[in-house]
């Protein structure tokens, strides 16, 4: 099969998405790059995860051309295309993109998720963005190619990985990692810091955002050239 590699990372990733909760239905899918070969896989449109297979994910290059496979790839993929385009040769290997409820809460709120706490900041190096509205243009253009491009511009000269995870506006959450596992796992724990953050502004409306000091203290423990924390 051509291109195994990142078709098994991609369908195992793929897989993990109804397991870890973060989708329904069909909801929700993962794309895994490879920089090398300047391909990404991605997972078949509306094909339910419990019948994809290693060989259905679909192989395109960065132009949006399919090099390999024979169903038609996800709606979402010019948003991933995107996104590689961006970061592929910092570090991001993979693109998750789920209806996580919790974050789509924010999401549709057209709110950040403020970062409250340390879990947070294990993760996520500050709030959580969320883009600025699409206009009509470009949701009646090329729609899913503009919803990359508005994550793009949101994450700014951000480094990717120090933030990797946008909200986009009325939508929902894209997530990214160095593979698909990772990038799952990110998607993840966004989805359980956005619950935290529900539960806690309900608590206290008015809760304050972790202090800088904090935030820098966690995050860069776990990332980075300084990293301590974990084998």
């Amino acid at each position: 099969m051509q291109y195994a590699s990142i078709r098994e990372e991609c369908l195992e990733a793929n897989l993990l998405l109804p397991k870890t909760g973060l989708v329904d239905l069909t909801f929700g899918n993962v794309s895994v790059f490879d920089a090398k070969a300047g391909v990404f896989a991605i997972k078949p449109s509306g094909v339910p995860y419990e019948k994809l297979r290693a060989a259905d994910m679909v192989v395109l290059d960065l132009e949006g051309k399919i090099v390999d496979g024979n169903l038609r790839p996800s709606s979402d993929t010019p948003t991933h295309r995107i996104l590689f385009r961006a970061y592929g040769q910092q570090g991001v290997r993979s693109v998750v993109h789920t209806h996580s409820r919790c974050a789509v809460a924010f999401a549709q709120a057209a709110r950040a998720i403020p970062c409250l706490g340390t879990t947070h900041a294990d993760h996520f190096h500050g709030p959580v963005p969320v883009t600025r509205a699409m206009t009509e243009a470009e949701v009646q253009g090329e729609y899913e190619l503009e919803t990359g491009n508005v994550i793009v511009e949101c994450i700014g000269s951000t480094p990717p990985l120090d933030m990797p995870a946008v909200l986009v506006r009325n939508h929902g959450p894209f997530v990214w990692g160095t593979s698909g596992l990772k990038a799952v796992e990110y998607a993840q724990a966004l989805e359980i810091v956005a619950d935290m953050a529900i539960k806690s502004l309900s608590i206290c409306p008015a809760a304050a955002p972790a202090p800088d000091y904090l935030v820098n203290k966690h995050f860069f423990r776990k990332h980075g050239a300084k990293a301590y924390y974990g084998q």
